[in-house]
């Protein structure tokens, strides 16, 4: 029996991804050791491999085949692009992608004129302004702190993900539109899902009986 191996998103995703995996009794107590230095983990048994990488990498390492299965954010799907399968909403860090910026902002939305938008989500936000508003926005990426852009009057607004808005508050900023809902989302590999058919639409039906 071949080994399956699944990708996890670094953090506080990792771990809440596993501890719903453990639910339908895949385990793999070698990733809990936080002194490792291991890059790749195994449960012998189950024949199944783990390993953690950053977020954006993850839909790349599905893609390509480097693992079967991935569990990541739905922003990094969008933001990525990727040919793979996303198969189950897994309910978990649920957060929304939202357009912010000061109230006064809100009248450049729609109105057909140039927008200057700043995020780390090019991809997500170039999409949404293009093909759901309708409106020619100039978009500058950033790593660091987005909500300093329109502070700084780099940008009219951000696109960026907001998970209770009490940073936008404290920065005098106020969310305009909501461009999607997020969570992370499990993907998969579109050869491994031929290949691998039974066991991967096992491990989807459990996880799928416990999400629901």
């Amino acid at each position: 029996m071949e080994y399956i191996t699944i990708a996890l998103a670094k953090g506080r995703l990792a771990k809440k991804a596993l501890e719903l995996l453990e639910q339908t009794g895949v385990t793999c107590e070698e990733i809990k050791d936080k002194d490792s230095r291991k890059l790749i983990f195994t449960n012998e048994e189950l024949k199944l491999k783990f390993f953690l990488a950053k977020a954006n990498d993850v839909p790349t390492y599905v893609e390509y085949g480097a693992a079967d299965i991935g569990i990541v954010g739905k922003d990094t799907i969008l933001e990525e692009g990727r040919e793979l399968y996303e198969v189950i909403d897994l309910g978990i860090g649920k957060c929304r992608m939202c357009v912010a910026g000061p109230a006064s902002a809100g009248a450049l939305l729609g109105n057909g004129e140039l927008i200057r938008v700043a995020t780390k989500y090019p991809n997500i936000a170039k999409a949404y302004f293009m093909n759901q508003k309708h409106q020619t926005a100039e978009i500058i990426k950033l790593n660091g702190s987005i909500e300093l852009a329109p502070i700084v009057g780099l940008s009219d607004v951000i696109v960026d993900i907001v998970e209770t808005g009490s940073t936008l508050k404290e920065n005098g900023l106020v969310v305009l539109e909501e461009v999607c809902p997020l969570s992370a989302r499990m993907v998969v590999n579109r050869v491994s899902m031929k290949m691998e058919q039974a066991r991967i639409t096992e491990l989807i039906s459990n996880l799928r009986s416990i999400v629901e």
